[in-house]
C-alpha cells in the first residue's frame, strides 16, 4: 500500500509538472517533449488504477502518433513563435478564469458523496482490480455484443482510407507527377545546361 501511494504521488507530480512546462516552455520542441512525458506518467496512473488498456492506448496512440506528429510539425514548419506569444498576456485573465472553473468543478466532483452509484470512499484506500483483465473484458464485449457495429466502423474507416488515397492519386492536370521511365531514360547531356556566370553576378 505504501508503494502504491509513493508511485501515485510520483506519477502525479511529474504529470502536473510536465503539463505546466508544456504551456510555459519557450521552445516549442521542449513543450512537445514535456507533453510526451505527461502522457507517459498519465498512463502510469492508469496502470495503478488497473486500467492497463487505457494506459496502452494512451502510449500507443497519443505518444506514438499524435505527440510525435506534433514534434515533426513543429520542427519542420518555420513558425514565428515570438509573434504568437505577443498576445499571451491579453488572454491570460480568460485562461485563469477557465482554470479556476475547472478546479472548482473537480473539487465538487471529488467531494461529492456519490459517484457512478458508488461512494468515493470505497476507492480511496485501494484501486478496484477485477479478476479478469479489463483488456480481455473489453475484447469479449466488443467481439460479442458489439461485433456488427465494430465491423461496420472498420468498413467505414477502410472506405475513408481508400477515398483519401484515390483523391491523392488522381490526375489534376497542372500537378507535376513523377515518371520513373522518363527519368531513367533521360540523357544527362540534354538534362544539364551549363552557364558561365561572371564574378559578382547572379544568374
Amino acid at each position: 500500500m505504501i508503494l502504491y501511494s509513493i508511485s501515485f504521488y510520483l506519477f502525479s507530480t511529474i504529470a502536473v509538472f510536465s503539463a505546466l512546462m508544456v504551456i510555459s516552455a519557450k521552445n516549442p520542441v521542449h513543450s512537445v517533449l514535456f507533453l510526451i512525458l505527461s502522457f507517459v506518467n498519465a498512463s502510469g496512473l492508469f496502470v495503478l488504477l488497473g486500467a492497463e488498456f487505457l494506459a496502452m492506448i494512451l502510449v500507443v496512440v497519443y505518444v506514438g502518433a499524435v505527440a510525435v506528429l506534433f514534434l515533426f510539425v513543429v520542427m519542420m514548419l518555420d513558425i514565428n513563435f515570438i509573434k504568437l506569444r505577443e498576445g499571451f498576456l491579453q488572454y491570460l485573465p480568460f485562461g485563469a478564469l477557465l482554470g479556476l472553473v475547472l478546479i472548482i468543478e473537480l473539487g465538487m466532483l471529488f467531494y461529492t458523496e456519490t459517484y457512478s452509484e458508488v461512494r468515493l470512499v470505497e476507492f480511496s484506500n485501494k484501486p478496484l482490480i477485477a479478476e479478469i483483465e479489463n483488456t480481455k473484458m473489453i475484447g469479449e464485449i466488443l467481439y460479442t455484443d458489439y461485433f456488427y457495429l465494430f465491423q461496420i466502423s472498420g468498413i467505414i474507416l477502410l472506405v475513408a482510407m481508400i477515398g483519401s488515397i484515390t483523391l491523392t492519386l488522381r490526375d489534376r492536370g497542372k500537378v507535376k507527377r513523377q515518371d520513373i521511365n522518363s527519368q531513367n531514360n533521360l540523357d544527362s547531356k540534354n538534362a544539364i545546361e551549363k552557364k558561365k556566370v561572371k564574378l559578382g553576378e547572379g544568374i
